[in-house]
Formats: structure tokens, sequence, C-alpha cells
């Protein structure tokens, strides 16, 4: 049987500029994507309205064609694919997995026990009848360990019924949760690699039971060490970490490929230059899974 085509995809959240956490998220599937002779999506993920700040989508798009980076295919956007979400959800419904919770969030701190991701929803809501007003509706999840291999992170397992609990698929205000949004949109898109943050490793195994209850293949999974702030924490929008700048790609491309332990002899000189060193030059063996840990962005380079 042939190997299934490589199609990666980079899916950003347009709730403000890209920093520099995300250009080493774009450029690692950009090139793992390229490397493999692969196709590389881009998706813009605003299906949580609230999130989306005006005029980000397009400066994200500005900003990865400034960078040198080449999409295939027509960028999907999440604000479009409410029916596809909802034919999924009616899916999972029809095989008795999904229910209605009317939980608010204070009374999870109160009750709920700390999980690997937050609180572990106990399962209050699960033998309540329909409701027809307002509520979320949660998928009833399977007991049993998930276990899948990273590339990066090696074996991974997680037992989502006691590690997470059931999880919103759909929240009270009808906004379609990310679970739900991205595992429907990676096999629209036929994706069979994905390769983002370490953050997300703990959203994988919600995402493998739910393509394994939708029928859904999973794609190949690779998560890469994120970007520390100077105080450990994440480098994220909500952090206020600083938008890359537009007008200086090189030295961005540098940064973020020494961060995924790419070592350049003879620095390029041009954009075009490292993308002609980088596909070639890169590798998954050398991407340190603690460096994470290690790199601090206080004095960021790709600060505008």
């Amino acid at each position: 049987m042939a190997a299934q085509p490589y199609r990666g995809r980079f899916a950003p959240t347009p709730s403000g500029p890209l920093h520099f956490g995300s250009l080493v998220a774009a450029l690692g599937s950009y090139l793992d994507a390229l490397s493999h002779a692969g196709i590389w999506l881009v998706r813009i993920e605003d299906v949580d309205p609230p999130r989306n700040a005006p005029g980000a989508s397009d400066a994200i798009l500005r900003t990865l064609e400034a960078y040198g980076f080449e999409w295939e295919e027509t960028v999907q956007y999440q604000s479009q694919r409410s029916d596809a979400y909802r034919e999924a959800l009616e899916q999972l419904r029809q095989l008795g997995r999904v229910y209605a919770c009317t939980c608010t969030r204070k009374q999870l701190a109160d009750i709920a026990r700390r999980g690997v991701d937050g609180p572990v929803y106990p399962g209050t809501c699960r033998a309540r009848p329909n409701l027809d007003h307002a509520a979320a509706l949660r998928l009833h999840v399977p007991a049993g360990r998930i276990v899948f291999a990273d590339g990066q992170q090696g074996l991974v397992a997680c037992d989502v019924a006691t590690e997470c609990g059931d999880f919103v698929l759909q929240r009270a205000d009808s906004v379609f949760a990310y679970h739900l949004a991205v595992v429907v949109d990676d096999a629209a898109q036929g994706v069979s690699h994905v390769v983002r943050g370490a953050d997300l490793l703990t959203s994988t195994p919600r995402h493998i039971i739910l393509q394994r209850v939708l029928g859904l293949d999973a794609p190949n999974y690779l998560h890469l060490p994120v970007v520390l702030d100077e105080h450990g924490k994440k480098l994220s929008k909500q952090t206020l970490a600083a938008p890359i700048d537009a007008r200086a790609p090189l030295t961005g491309l540098i940064q973020a490929a020494a961060f995924l332990g790419m070592s350049i002899d003879h620095p390029p000189q041009t954009p075009s230059e490292f993308w002609e060193w980088a596909v070639p030059a890169w590798s998954r063996r050398r991407i340190d899974p603690l460096r994470g840990r290690r790199w601090r962005t206080g004095s960021n380079p790709c600060k505008s």
C-alpha cells in the first residue's frame, strides 16, 4: 500500500499578531512538510468570535508572506465551517455520546479535582435529561487510556476519563469548542501530520478520542518545545508577547531555526538564502525537547 501523502498545516488563532512562539511553530511545521515533499496548509482558527482581534487574520497572512512562507490551497477559516461542526455534533448525538451541562466554572472550581489540563469534569450532568434552554454540550468520554507515539515527545499515554473528564464540544453561547473544530477540520483537509507546540500535547488524547468516535483517521503528531518568556511562562498573546517584525524576517527566521536546533555555519544574507539552506538542513532529531525550559525571550530579536 502506498504511503499517505504528507499534508501539514499551520493553524493560528487571530487573537493578535504572530509572536516568536508562533514563528517557531510555523517554521517547524513548514520545514517538516517541505522536507517530506509534502503540502503545507494555513487555517485560521477563528471559531471563537470574542477572541478574534479585528484585522488579525489578514495581518497574520501578510506576516507569513513577508517571511517567505508559501502555502497550498485556499486558506480555510473556521468561522465559515459551522455547518460541518454541527453535522459532526449531530453524529455524536445520534451515537449517544453528547449530553447537556449547566455547570458553571465556579461550580466546577468548587467540586472538581485538578487534572492534567484544568479541572476534571466529574460527570455531574451526565445522567440529567436533555435541556431546552442554553447549556454546554459535553462528550461522554469512554474509559481507558489513549496511547500514541509523538514524533518529538515519544510515547504519550492519558486516561482522558480520569485525567480530563468529559469535555465541552459546544459552549452554552453556541460557540463550537476548539477540540471539535480542529478534529473536523484536520479530517476535512486531509491533514496527515500535525506539527504544533507542546502546550497542545494534553489536548491530543481528546482529539484522538473524537477521531475514533467519529470514525476519522488520526494524523501523526509532533509537538515542538514551547518558547518561554523571561518569567518562565509560555510566550503568548495573552501574556502580551511582542509581535514579530515583518520588516526584518531574516533575523526572526534565523533565531527560530536556532531554537529548533538548527546550526547555521554560514549565516544566509537574505530570506531566500535562508529557505534554500533550511529545507534540506531540517531534522527532527536536532530538536531539544527541553529547549523551551532554557530559552528566554527577554531580548527577543524578533521584537518590532
